[in-house]
């Protein structure tokens, strides 16, 4: 699923950082999604001795699709909002499980709410009991709707999502994930870090959900017209998953405890100028904008600043949109030739 020279970049940039993790015993949840697969395929080249228990609803499902990742660490079958803590000592906390789904957050907001709530309650709980370290994958939704004036919003900025509005269910679910994470660190000297992850872009993320850069991509690979559902007026900035991945390995191996950072790119882009520029890069047929209304939770304007870890981890990114797209066609079957 991954390029090897993508793997091969991660191993060049964390090889100073990986002996920090030589030993530990990590407990993770969310590690077969998007952002724990890429995490754990760097993990897993690591030359280091570490163990790894991941949470997964479904072993035999995650044995499947990755069975090298299985081979290599240890799964454990549960729901992260009813888990029974494995045994032995773990070293190292990280919690990612979410469903990140439109059509949960549409159709049934509470259980969205709890599962991230209850969820991290329920990681935290283990990683106190275990004197553990904590990563926390929250996400750049707790800041709610960022004026369009704001070209990037940073990790001081004091806005906030709609509480009235069940849409705002997952994002409200990460701002009290955070707090929680927070109380941990400031009340019972939990060593714990955040990240606040905006939109991302590699192999391995689905074409066929609610992601408009997977839609274009899926789109173009069939030889279709990008098609664009609502005005493409929405501003967009797409963080490449191999410096995804170190950043995430970075975070947590060496910023400061009780430390938040963004994590994304600044290169901002509309929808429909992403629809454009996927058409160009992958040869599709043109764009369609449908202008319907857009029923998700931000139609305005979501680009962090990351001013704040480049400057104190001395992470940047290294893949620029146009290559971010051009490599994830690649990973899904595009062999078709740039117009």
């Amino acid at each position: 699923m991954i390029p090897e020279h993508d793997l091969r970049a991660i191993d060049l940039a964390l090889a100073p950082y990986w002996p920090r993790l030589d030993g530990a015993r990590i407990f993770m949840t969310g590690g077969t999604g998007f952002i724990g697969r890429w995490m754990l395929e760097a993990l897993a080249r690591a030359p280091i001795d570490v163990e790894v228990t991941l949470l997964t609803r479904d072993p035999a499902a995650f044995a499947s699709r990755a069975p090298h990742l299985a081979a290599r660490f240890q799964t454990v079958a549960g729901d992260v909002l009813r888990f029974e803590s494995p045994a032995g000592a773990f070293t190292d906390v990280i919690h990612g499980a979410t469903d990140a789904s439109a059509a949960l957050t549409a159709n049934d907001p509470q259980r969205m709410f709890d599962t991230i709530v209850d969820g991290t309650r329920a990681a935290l709980a283990l990683a106190r009991a275990q004197d553990a370290r904590f990563l926390l994958m929250s996400s750049g939704a707790v800041y709610g709707t960022q004026p369009w004036d704001q070209l990037h919003v940073d990790e001081n900025w004091m806005g906030g999502p709609d509480p009235r509005d069940p849409k705002s269910s997952y994002a409200e679910g990460k701002r009290a994930a955070e707090t929680l994470t927070a109380i941990h660190h400031h009340q019972f000297g939990l060593h714990t870090v955040t990240a606040r992850i905006f939109a991302l872009l590699g192999p391995g993320l689905s074409l066929d959900t609610h992601f408009a850069a997977g839609n274009f991509i899926r789109d173009a690979i069939a030889g279709k017209p990008v098609r664009v559902t609502g005005s493409g007026q929405a501003v967009r900035s797409y963080l490449y998953a191999a410096d995804l991945a170190v950043w995430m390995w970075m975070l947590h191996l060496t910023a400061a405890p009780g430390a938040t950072y963004n994590i994304g790119s600044e290169e901002a882009v509309s929808i429909a100028d992403l629809a454009r520029r996927t058409a160009d890069v992958l040869g599709a047929p043109g764009v369609e904008i449908l202008g319907q209304p857009d029923p998700g939770w931000n139609p305005g304007r979501y680009v962090p600043s990351t001013q704040a870890i480049r400057r104190d981890l001395g992470v940047a990114p290294t893949i620029d949109l146009n290559e971010a797209i051009r490599r994830t066609a690649l990973a899904n079957g595009w062999t078709q030739c740039p117009k």
